[in-house]
């Protein structure tokens, strides 16, 4: 070959790679996670129940419950949504490979071995039918397509951030199933709780109505009293039928999440009667810890950049493409395979480029610049509710605490005024009516306390869902 034709291609070449055409991506600076405000330290998180440390990843391990280790590790290797993610990340990444692949030669190979022969017009000799014979043609191509404006490259980049917002995504998953399962057995532990004080508040008034009873017989009570008394049992036990439906319930959830089905989930769980609650000062960190933090910001994150990547792709259609090609083939009958006659080949460009209409093109790009803008305002969205979740799991736990607190001093008044009520009423110096409110008001007390209790483990796990935690390996 004459090193003349070899100049263009050099030409080519030594182009190749200089230009890429579009946005080169970097977080926007007017994005909500580049404000100092965004990574400040919580407004809400100067309560004493919380500390400024480091949220670990495997947060639940901080209640220091083995049964909910346990669950959380067999959510996480069976859950259906997880197996949803994985595939998405799989996908994802698979089409990610197909894009890096067109940064490579193509390489094409054919052969055709062929029995017969052409009409004998063919052969120039009209009326002769000529023999029959074996043929052949082969053919081996190398095409490359020169990356001259970029558009396999932001194409690339653009495969990468959709790669990398799956994994996010499957991530953010993770974080999700973890809460919610230890959130169903809370509900199962909080549930055999709310039973466990419903049942002893049945006890005590079934003693009360026994006591009536005997007064009665003996002649320093009356129907009225026992009739009262009895009205206050059947109250009470009407309150148990709803816990032991919200047992059973969190039990068949947690199965779900679990990948099990209601049959093959333990019932030994519905024996927990006291729900997971950490006795320390809650590790929350910052605002900046939580935008590194959460997935779901990751994912809004990548996803922009690939938004970004896509405008450099359709831009580059404004530009030529040129692909170089070299192909070499050999064809014509069996018995001359091999002969240099029979051999050919070829090496050029294929030059590609639609001028001068280029309205789909330019349409394409603001195609594409539109999605950049919506991803950027989605990206602020999630950051912007990344914060209020978690301000507001602050907010609702610490108040809760104080709450909680209220209810139990209330719980200890009540509790001495029924006692006292009882001690008047045996020595005669009130009637039944006044222990039966006081009983009522102890009832609804201990009732309101289990309740705040089991809000309390369910506040907690709230807030740890929001501080995005629990999707490390």
């Amino acid at each position: 070959m004459n090193t003349r034709n070899l100049l263009p291609l050099m030409l080519a070449l030594a182009l190749a790679g200089c230009t890429t055409v579009g946005p080169d991506y970097q977080v926007p600076a007017d994005s909500v996670a580049e404000r100092q405000s965004a990574q400040a330290p919580f407004a809400q998180a100067r309560e004493q129940v919380f500390r400024q440390d480091a949220v670990p990843g495997r947060w639940w391990r901080l209640y220091n419950d083995p049964a909910l280790d346990g669950l959380i590790e067999k959510a996480l290797a069976a859950n259906t949504d997880l197996r949803v993610a994985s595939a998405n990340l799989e996908r994802a990444q698979a089409a990610l490979r197909e894009t890096q692949a067109q940064q490579q030669p193509g390489i094409g190979v054919n052969a055709s071995p062929t029995f017969g022969h052409v009409s004998g017009l063919q052969e120039l000799q009209p009326g002769i039918d000529p023999p029959d014979r074996w043929s052949y043609s082969a053919g081996a191509s190398v095409s490359y397509q020169l990356d001259l404006f970029g558009q396999i490259r932001r194409a690339v980049e653009a495969s990468t951030g959709d790669a990398q917002a799956a994994q996010a995504a499957y991530d953010a998953t993770r974080v999700t199933v973890a809460a919610e399962t230890a959130r169903a057995y809370a509900n199962i532990c909080s549930a055999g709780m709310q039973l466990a004080s419903a049942r002893h508040s049945v006890q005590v008034q079934k003693e009360s109505l026994d006591a009536v009873s005997r007064l009665q017989r003996a002649g320093r009570g009356t129907a009225l009293d026992v009739t009262r008394a009895r009205s206050q049992l059947e109250q009470l036990q009407a309150n148990l039928p709803p816990f032991e439906a919200q047992q059973r319930t969190a039990l068949y959830r947690l199965a779900a999440l679990t990948g099990q089905t209601p049959a093959e989930v333990s019932p030994a769980l519905l024996q927990c009667a006291a729900p997971p609650r950490l006795a320390e000062t809650i590790p929350v960190g910052d605002g900046a810890a939580l935008l590194r933090r959460r997935p779901d910001i990751r994912q809004a994150e990548r996803a922009l950049a690939a938004a970004t990547a896509r405008i450099g792709v359709a831009t580059a259609d404004l530009y030529p493409k040129i692909t170089l090609g070299l192909s070499a083939a050999s064809g014509g009958p069996a018995t001359m395979f091999g002969d240099r006659g029979t051999f050919s080949w070829s090496v050029g460009p294929l030059i590609s480029w639609t001028v001068p209409n280029t309205g789909a093109a330019q349409a394409r790009i603001s195609q594409a610049e539109a999605g950049t803008k919506a991803a950027a305002a989605r990206f602020d969205a999630t950051v912007l509710n990344a914060l209020r979740e978690t301000e507001s799991a602050l907010v609702v736990y610490a108040r809760q605490l104080d709450r909680d607190a209220s209810l139990r001093a209330a719980r200890d008044q009540s509790a001495e005024a029924a006692s006292q009520a009882s001690q008047l009423f045996r020595y005669g110096k009130t009637d039944y009516l006044t222990v039966l409110d006081a009983e009522r008001t102890l009832a609804a007390n201990e009732s309101a306390l289990a309740a705040s209790q089991a809000e309390l483990s369910n506040d907690q796990i709230a807030l740890f869902l929001a501080l995005g935690g629990g999707w490390e390996e």
